[in-house]
Order: structure tokens, then C-alpha cells, then sequence
């Protein structure tokens, strides 16, 4: 029998630190229920210290989330720790994640604190956790910068202290998979009390490794990794989910362990992550991205054909990727919808399977074809959205090579119909100022991304946005079969974020 590594999903606390990448209590909530469904071990559900919204998002998992362990970050201090419980003490099985650096450059620069020091203050900490509970995880923020032999001895004071988990991170990403497994091996090896508490890695992408380190972490006793659906984190990301997970599925031959990770529902989870953040995943991106299991090549496709594994290292079915046949049509009924939904790896209530059925209508009508994709972004649009403060009711354009580009906007404000038009130097360009003044908004535009959901000149399409105002950058996305009508959509899902936003900023103050 393998050795279980156990898998501690930060998603909700580290990937939501991607600029742009906000989460209402609602959407968190969604994205727990669904790393539950796939069978993650802990869920790192915020930072609960760190404001009002914070606290209540990892309560509300706390109190209703059973089947996992939830855990809240807290720094070494006791107001820190303090609040983590109180979010945290409702849940089946509580975690305090407390972390203090001991690197040199972390101590002098940002701390203002000798090693000394440090070793006290984690130590005394850790304690006051573990006086609440016997789940106590201790990092050692920056540890692949710090000395080890001091690191060596801060583990083993925090594992006398009550630690149960020691994380030792490569915070800045600059670790090198031989060398950092070298210093995995290196704390097995001298820290007496070892045995006492699980090894955990967390590793930052800056250098594209974060994947590859992990594994070398595992393969030198690590038996945690902390990591993120689609990658999602600070600067560069952190190690994706889905690739270490595959990893050890694939090449069991090489790596000794296993995870209890429920691989079909990686796809729906990546999906549920991209949209509820906005951050698209790109094409090209390892398991999840939409060209991983696409063959270009006539040679390619001729070896598939024959046989699968000529050219495929993964049954795309064992993430839940289905193959994009035909599902369904405009004669279809809501049982029939409901089912497929389900098979997708997707749970939703009747209420929401109604809102789903009435825009699949809508949308069938306009497209000879259905695929999971168009289901997908549906689900997406009708029950995942953050609730709308600014609505779109009706969109109307002219444009041409001899006509002003002109757009008519009509939007639902806060219950009220408001209504305006304006020129631009294109239809979008002409939507997004309508809608900006409609709304007395004055964001500044980053990004603008099209991509098509599926193939065919009926394709639906899905665009992203990057909006700036005030400071805060957030992201938003829209999907129609109408690209106008799409770009509409990601704007005005962008301008809702940023209300809840500024609602959030109220609420904290």
C-alpha cells in the first residue's frame, strides 16, 4: 500500500490574493461545496483576521462545510490565532494554519526581529493554537531562503509546543526540484521529533516550478502539498492542484504515493474556479487547459485513432472531460437538462435548474447545436455570477465602415430602468462608454480577452475584462452567442464586483 499525500487546497485564502481575483461569501461558499465533492483533505478557507468578509466567509464554511478539514490563516500573534478560532470552532474538523518567517532577510527587513526572537514568539504561539485545538499547522514563511539548521530547530520546538503539521514553503518560488527536495530529506533527517507531525510543502510559481518542486518534495518524504485549482496565487501562482494530483496518478511507477483526490470532478472544479474568479485558463495550460487532450497533428490524430495511448498519457474521462458531443437540442426537457448538469459535476437546486432550463431555451433556439460548454457557461452566467447591482436589459449597435459606431444601452439599476447611447470608435468601445455613463462609473480598461466557448459560426463567446478604478483592479466575464452582447455582459460583471468591493471596504471599516 502507497503512502497517502494529503492534499490542502488554499484556493479560497492564497489563490483569491491573484489581483483581481475577489470572492463573495456565496461563491466561496460554491467553491468549498466543490472541493468537498473532490475530496480534497483540508480546505484553507481565509484569513479571518483580515477583515470582516474574511471572517465570515471561513465561519460560514466552518458551520455548514462537513467531510474536510477547514482551516483559517493566523500570524504568530494571539489576536491572530484568537480570531481564527472563533471563525474556525463551529467546524467538523478545525485547523490553525499560524505562520512566522525565519529567513534572515524576512527577520532583519520586514520583521525587525533576531532568530531568537523568532523562536519564542512561534513557539508561545503555537501553544496558545494548540490550547484550542490539536490541529495546529506551523509555517515557516520564506524557509527555502532561511538557514536550515535554524529551521531544524524552530520545527522541533513548535512540534514539542503542539504542532501537528510543519509547512516548510518556498515563498518567493526560488528553489530549484533537486535542491529543495535535498532540504526535505535534510529535515527528515535532523529533526528528532519528525515523526510527530506531517511534512507539508507549499510552493510559489516565479520560476515555473512550483509543480516540479513539490514532487521533489514528495519523493523525499514531504506528505502534505499545499496548492490551487488552475494554479491560482500571488504574482506568479502557486503549485496547480490538478497537475500535481495527475502526477502522482500517471507516473505511480515513479512517485510512491497516492492522493484521495476524486479526479472526475477536476474539469467542473477548474471551470467553477475560472469563472467564479475571472481568471481564464489558458489554452495551453497542463490538464486543464482546452488544447491538453486536442490533437492537431495529422500523425497525432491517426495514432489516437488507433490506439489512445499512442499520444495521450491521461483518459481525458478520468478529469470529467467529456468528449463535446452533442447533448442535447431544443426539444430537450428539464429532466433530460437536469441529468446532464449532474453528469457534468454539477449540483444545483430546482430553482437554479430553472433559471438554467429557461436561458438553455433561449439559447437552443439560436444554435443548430448543444455542447457541455454552452451548458457550462450557462451554469455559469444564471447561478454563479455575483449578484447584480447593474443589469443589462437590452443592447443595440450600428456599425460599418461608413457608419458612427453607436450603441443603445438599457439597464436595470438597483431596480430602476435607466437608459442612454454614445458614440465609439467601435460598437464595443461605443457599448462600454454607454454603460459607463450610465452607471456614472469612470473604470479604466486593462484588458480585453474573446475567446469561443465552442466551435461553429454559432459558437457562443466568452470574453474577459480587466477594469482599474480607485485602485482596485477586478476581473469579469460574459458569454452570448452575440460578441457585443458578451463584451456587455463581462463589463457590467466587472463594475458588480467592484460594488461588492466597495461594500466589503464599508463593511471592514
Amino acid at each position: 500500500m502507497t503512502e497517502k499525500i494529503f492534499i490542502f487546497d488554499t484556493t479560497l485564502r492564497d489563490g483569491e490574493q491573484s489581483p483581481g481575483a475577489s470572492m463573495n461569501l456565496q461563491e466561496k461558499f460554491r467553491l468549498a461545496q466543490q472541493l468537498v465533492k473532490l475530496k480534497v483533505d483540508v480546505i484553507e478557507a481565509g484569513f479571518p483576521v483580515a477583515s470582516v468578509g474574511d471572517f465570515e466567509c471561513v465561519k460560514n464554511i466552518a458551520d455548514n462545510v462537513r467531510g474536510v478539514q477547514v482551516a483559517g490563516l493566523a500570524r504568530c500573534s494571539q489576536k491572530d490565532i484568537d480570531t481564527a478560532w472563533e471563525a474556525l470552532k463551529g467546524a467538523e474538523s478545525p485547523r490553525i494554519h499560524t505562520f512566522l518567517a525565519t529567513s534572515d532577510i524576512h527577520l532583519q527587513h520586514k520583521l525587525r526581529m533576531s532568530r531568537e526572537q523568532m523562536l519564542e514568539r512561534a513557539t508561545a504561539m503555537v501553544k496558545h493554537a494548540a490550547g484550542y485545538t490539536s490541529n495546529v499547522e506551523f509555517s515557516a514563511e520564506d524557509a527555502s531562503r532561511s538557514d536550515l539548521d535554524f529551521v531544524c530547530l524552530v520545527f522541533e520546538a513548535v512540534i514539542a509546543a503542539g504542532a501537528t503539521v510543519l509547512n516548510f514553503p518556498d515563498t518567493t518560488g526560488y528553489a530549484l526540484p533537486d535542491e529543495f527536495g535535498e532540504k526535505i530529506r535534510y529535515l527528515i533527517e535532523r529533526v528528532p521529533n519528525i515523526h510527530k507531525a506531517v511534512l507539508s510543502v507549499h510552493c510559489h510559481n516565479d520560476l515555473g516550478l512550483a509543480v516540479a518542486n513539490s514532487l521533489a518534495a514528495v519523493n523525499n518524504g514531504a506528505r502534505q502539498v499545499e496548492c490551487t485549482l488552475n494554479g491560482l496565487g500571488e504574482r506568479a501562482g502557486n503549485t496547480a492542484l490538478e497537475e500535481l494530483v495527475m502526477a502522482v496518478r500517471t507516473r505511480g511507477d515513479r512517485i510512491a504515493c497516492h492522493t484521495e483526490v476524486a479526479t472526475e470532478h477536476i474539469h467542473a472544479s477548474s471551470r467553477l474556479v475560472s469563472t467564479i474568479t475571472g481568471m481564464p485558463v489558458q489554452p495551453n495550460k497542463a490538464i486543464v487547459g482546452a488544447n491538453a487532450f486536442a490533437h492537431e497533428s495529422g500523425i497525432h490524430q491517426d495514432g489516437v485513432l488507433k490506439e489512445r495511448t499512442t499520444y495521450e498519457i491521461m483518459n481525458p474521462a478520468d478529469i470529467g472531460l467529456t468528449t463535446g458531443n452533442l447533448v442535447l437540442g431544443k426539444h430537450s426537457g428539464r429532466h433530460a437538462l437536469k441529468s446532464r448538469i449532474q453528469t457534468m459535476g454539477y449540483t444545483l437546486t430546482d430553482e437554479e435548474i430553472d433559471r438554467v432550463f429557461v436561458r438553455f431555451k433561449e439559447l437552443a433556439d439560436l444554435k443548430k447545436e448543444m455542447f457541455d460548454e454552452d451548458l457550462e457557461a450557462i451554469v455559469m452566467d444564471e447561478v454563479l455570477r455575483i449578484p447584480e447591482t447593474y443589469e443589462l436589459v437590452s443592447l443595440g449597435v450600428m456599425s460599418g465602415s461608413r457608419t458612427l459606431p453607436t450603441a443603445a444601452v438599457s439597464l436595470n439599476i438597483r431596480g430602476e430602468r435607466a437608459e442612454g447611447a454614445a458614440l465609439g470608435v467601435g460598437p464595443i468601445d461605443a457599448c462600454f462608454r454607454t454603460i459607463a455613463n450610465l452607471t456614472g462609473t469612470a473604470s479604466k480598461l486593462l484588458y480585453f480577452g474573446v475567446s469561443s466557448i465552442s466551435g461553429g459560426t454559432d459558437a457562443q463567446g466568452e470574453v474577459m475584462v480587466r477594469i482599474e478604478e480607485d485602485g482596485k483592479v477586478v476581473v469579469g466575464q460574459g458569454a452570448d452567442p452575440d460578441i457585443i452582447t458578451a463584451a456587455a455582459k463581462a463589463y457590467l460583471n466587472s463594475l458588480n464586483r467592484l460594488v461588492y468591493l466597495r461594500k466589503e471596504a464599508v463593511t471592514r471599516g
